[in-house]
């Protein structure tokens, strides 16, 4: 049984800000203020000075002097340009980790199955949350300490909501794509690395 995911109180803080964005809760341009923040879920600044500045890292959010935190006029070409960059280090990690992954894929169909079920939901969360842990267990096989590290700070997890969510009006299933890619590595495709990079390549935004 997978152990359920606790999140850090920065996590959730970041959470609860981003689903205030996609939600439109705060437009574009709209000051987001970290005292009120913090009084309405209950906890110190001082976390949410961390959330805060983890989704300014993002590019979500920005800062100026005497004008505090504001939201991004994010555009579909903002949410795009991290994909070719993703795409090339996916490709990278699916040819370290083929022979592991070959192997055994029991941590991608876990992840199939969870998307089968968001998909017959509609549930544009679980979509998100499962598509990006189905390409971090590729990236994490890999074995390569620094390629995780630079994967994860692309924010794929934000990122990939927001291009889902935001972006993506008409509903898309996502399990059977990533049940194709499943089999490619069960069957040793050697061309396993352009596959996951055109696959990236193709759920970015299209502008």
């Amino acid at each position: 049984m997978t152990p359920p995911v606790v999140h850090s109180l920065r996590e959730q803080i970041r959470e609860h800000i981003l689903e205030g964005i996609v939600s439109g809760r705060w437009q574009p341009g709209e000051r987001i203020v970290e005292r009120r923040i913090a009084a309405e879920l209950l906890v110190s600044q001082t976390p949410v000075r961390e959330a805060l500045r983890e989704l300014e890292s993002l590019r979500l959010i920005e800062s100026a002097p005497n004008k505090g935190v504001r939201v991004r006029d994010l555009t579909a070409a903002d949410l795009k340009e991290s994909y070719p960059v993703r795409a090339g280090l996916e490709q990278v990690a699916a040819e370290l980790a083929a022979d592991a992954l070959a192997e055994d894929v029991s941590a991608l169909e876990r992840e199939v199955a969870a998307l089968e079920v968001a998909d017959r939901a509609g549930d544009s969360e679980a979509q998100a949350r499962h598509t990006v842990a189905f390409h971090r267990e590729i990236v994490r096989a890999a074995g390569n300490s620094v390629l995780l590290h630079t994967w994860e700070s692309l924010g794929i997890e934000v990122w990939t909501t927001l291009s889902i969510r935001w972006l993506s009006p008409e509903p898309r299933a996502h399990a059977e794509d990533h049940a194709e890619i499943v089999r490619a590595f069960q069957r040793r495709d050697p061309a396993i690395g352009e596959l996951l990079k055109r696959h990236v390549l193709s759920c970015a935004p299209r502008i």
